[in-house]
Parts: structure tokens; C-alpha cells; sequence
């Protein structure tokens, strides 16, 4: 055996060179070799070693990624001491290579220490308490200092310093890396604040105007948080601005189980008048209102019976009038409504008249969060209360649009068949509307 491996070696006695070239490929293979064993085999270790364990996976072959960083130091190793058993290497070349794979083994260690952050955050994350207290931020952080502190020993290792006279120039350019770092240590602060006061979670819906973020938190970062917004596109801005800027958070309504419904109905006020008798039966035979209609005419009867003969005058006696009783059944309407948080508040209120009518304000919470089914719920209660609004009398208030500039001209068109007899005037909302007879 030893007398063919002589026999061989003597074949490059006369080639220094192809000498050369043959052991350097004879160290990338056992290189490769080392690195693929490893791999195999510290990948079975730590899935033999898992199974143990209430964590069987990971999840994005974070794993994987981890155990082929921690492989790559095999080889880098190999290079490192095997490069002095090339022949006829020069000195120099040996120190180059022997110092690069150094620095190759400080950036692989520093990758691995990153791909198990990796690691321990995906395994944090699927603790329910991850939502309130997420620890990305920190892990980037601790990743930033582990790159920092693999920068300064490869530096020093490709110079062929000592780190320590390294990090005693760094004491003097504390004020530059202040500025350069400003951002990172903003944002670390305002991701302290964050989590201790539990301002922002992933998932919350917040809504922020002047970044035009209005949507669900999907991910809260050391530098940067991102924001789904509801027309799917996604809005990234600097993590310090949820503690500069204001924002809403709808995480209060999502907890409380209900949401609120404000909206008016703006009545048309050449509409409101007391009940006519029409009306008044009409309203009498509405279930919702009997009570309030019974406690109410005892109460107007009681009060016109002692006027006297002062009852007698129009001006002093009390009504019902239709926007009054109006109210009453909007407001015994959400009290029945099952899908109308009772405990919460629950109110009916005119608000102040102007050019657009009188408004009817509805204020009430919806029993659900989602989306679809609040918007539902709201749709439907209006659709209702604007189509019995002519039971009462009332008229919602509309700006004109073509269609009634189109009835006037037809009014005035036919007023002088009006005094024939053939067609008469009938009261109605946008005026006097033209009604034929038979």
C-alpha cells in the first residue's frame, strides 16, 4: 500500500505545480465530503432529539437552515488546517486562505446564532401571549449586535489585529455611531413603550390618517410596522410613529363583542305636524307603540283637563305630534331588535335642524364585530325605518332631483285642465301632485 502511494506521489516529482493543484482538489473534496456528512448527521441528531419534545417541527425549514450554517464550519475548518499540508504552497497564500476561512467561520457562527433567534421567535410565536408581547424587535436587535461584534473580530482577523484595539476606536466614534444608529435606537424605545403599554398587537386594526394606514397589523418590527389595509394593499412605516403620531385602535370594539351604529335620518321638516286622525289610527295599531301611546295620551288628557276653558284654544292644548311618536318607535324598535346590544347604550335625539332637515339621530351598538354581518344588521334597520317613515306622516329630506324638476313642469302644464274638472289638486310631499279622476 505504501509502495503504491510512494509510486504515485513520485509521478509529481517532475510537476510541482500539478502537485499543487491535486492537493488543493483533494482538500475541496474532503471539504465537501466533511460538510454533507455532518449535515446528514447533526440533522437526524436534532430531529431525533425534537421528537422528545411537544415541538416536532419548526416550520420554513428554519431548522434546516440553522443545522446548514452550523455544517458550513466543517469545511471552512478543514481548509484551515489542512492548507499547510499542501506542497510547494507559498507562505502567503497559506496565511490568505487561513484567514479568510477564519473570517468564513466567525460570519457562519454569527448566521447560525441568527437562524436559532429564528428559531426560538417562531417557537415564542405560537404562545397565545406572542399577540400581546411580540419579541421581534428584541430578536433583531440581538442580531444586529451579533453581526456588529462579527464585523469588528473578521476586521481584525483579516488585518491580523487584536478586536480590543478595534473596539477602543469605536469609544471615539460613539457620537458618529449615535447618528448612524439614530433610527435603531428610536425605534427600540418606542418598541419598549409598545410592548410595556400594550398600545399595538398583531391583528389589531388601527387607523392611521395622515399615512394612510387603515387595516390589521400583520407584523411590529424593531424599525418597521406593516399594515394591511382593507383594500389589500400594505402600508410599512417607521415603528417610532405609533408613539409620535396619533392613531386609532379598534381594539376595544373587537374585545367588547359589539359596534356601534351612528347614523341619522334627516327628516324633511315641512313634513312634521301633529297626528292627523288618519295617522293616529294608523299608529294605534302598531304593537311597539301601544304602551308608550297609552302612558302618553293619559298624561296629554290629564294636562288638558286642567286648562279649563283655556283647553279650548288650539295654541294651548297639548298633542301628539308625528315626529315626537316617530322617535318613540325608533327607539322601541332597537329595544325588541335581537340583534341589538341592550346593555349598551341605546339612544333616538333630534340634532340640531339645518339646510339638510331635521336630523334623527341613531345611536346604538350592533352584537357582532364582523364586518359583514354589522353591515348587514345596519342596512336592514334603515331600510325599515325609512319605508314606515309615511306611516307617520314624515318625509325623508332629498335635494330635488331631475325627476321632481320633471313633476313641476308637468304641474304647471296641465294647471288649466285642473279648473275643468277633469283632474284635481291632491296634497302630497314635493307639492301639488296631479291625480286624475274617474
Amino acid at each position: 500500500m505504501i509502495s503504491l502511494i510512494n509510486e504515485y506521489l513520485s509521478f509529481f516529482d517532475d510537476s510541482p505545480l500539478l502537485y499543487t493543484l491535486a492537493a488543493l482538489s483533494l482538500l475541496v473534496a474532503v471539504s465537501c465530503f466533511l460538510n454533507f456528512v455532518v449535515k446528514k448527521i447533526l440533522l437526524r441528531l436534532v430531529h431525533r432529539a425534537l421528537r422528545l419534545t411537544s415541538i416536532s417541527d419548526v416550520g420554513d425549514n428554519l431548522l434546516e437552515k440553522f443545522i446548514a450554517r452550523l455544517a458550513n464550519i466543517v469545511p471552512a475548518l478543514a481548509f484551515t488546517h489542512g492548507i499547510v499540508w499542501v506542497p510547494h504552497l507559498p507562505e502567503k497564500i497559506a496565511f490568505i486562505v487561513r484567514t479568510v476561512a477564519a473570517s468564513f467561520i466567525i460570519l457562519t457562527l454569527a448566521m447560525a446564532l441568527c437562524a436559532a433567534l429564528n428559531i426560538v421567535e417562531a417557537i415564542y410565536n405560537r404562545r397565545p401571549i406572542a399577540a400581546s408581547r411580540p419579541i421581534k424587535g428584541y430578536i433583531q436587535l440581538l442580531k444586529l449586535g451579533i453581526y456588529l461584534v462579527a464585523g469588528i473580530l473578521i476586521i481584525a482577523t483579516l488585518i491580523d489585529k487584536s478586536p480590543v484595539i478595534l473596539l477602543s476606536g469605536l469609544g471615539a466614534m460613539a457620537a458618529v455611531l449615535m447618528l448612524v444608529f439614530q433610527d435603531t435606537l428610536l425605534s427600540l424605545v418606542a418598541s419598549i413603550q409598545i410592548a410595556a403599554n400594550g398600545l399595538v398587537r398583531v391583528g389589531d386594526w388601527i387607523e392611521m390618517p395622515n399615512l394612510n394606514a387603515d387595516g390589521t397589523v400583520i407584523d411590529i418590527a424593531l424599525h418597521t410596522v406593516k399594515v394591511q389595509n382593507w383594500d389589500r394593499t400594505i402600508t410599512t412605516f417607521p415603528t417610532r410613529r405609533l408613539i409620535t403620531d396619533p392613531f386609532k385602535n379598534w381594539r376595544g370594539m373587537q374585545e367588547s363583542g359589539g359596534r356601534r351604529i351612528k347614523r341619522s335620518i334627516y327628516i324633511d321638516q315641512t313634513s312634521i305636524h301633529f297626528l292627523t286622525e288618519q295617522e293616529s289610527i294608523n299608529v294605534h295599531r302598531i304593537r311597539l307603540l301601544q304602551n308608550y301611546l297609552a302612558t302618553k295620551e293619559k298624561e296629554i288628557g290629564e294636562w288638558n283637563n286642567r286648562l279649563g276653558e283655556a283647553g279650548n284654544s288650539f295654541a294651548n292644548r297639548r298633542q301628539l305630534t308625528n315626529i315626537g311618536t316617530f322617535r318613540a318607535y325608533v327607539e322601541q324598535y332597537l329595544l325588541s331588535h335581537p340583534k341589538i346590544v341592550k346593555n349598551d347604550t341605546i339612544l333616538v335625539r333630534q340634532m340640531d335642524p339645518g339646510a339638510t332637515g331635521l336630523p334623527i339621530e341613531i345611536y346604538c351598538f350592533a352584537a357582532t364585530t364582523v364586518w359583514n354581518d354589522y353591515e348587514a344588521i345596519q342596512s336592514d334597520m334603515f331600510d325599515h325605518l325609512y319605508s314606515i317613515l309615511p306611516q307617520f306622516g314624515l318625509y325623508a329630506y332629498q335635494q330635488p332631483s331631475g325627476r321632481d324638476f320633471q313633476k313641476v313642469r308637468v304641474i304647471e302644464g296641465v294647471s288649466h285642465s285642473v279648473l275643468s274638472g277633469s283632474e284635481e289638486i291632491v296634497p302630497g310631499k314635493t307639492g301639488n301632485i296631479r291625480e286624475k279622476t274617474e
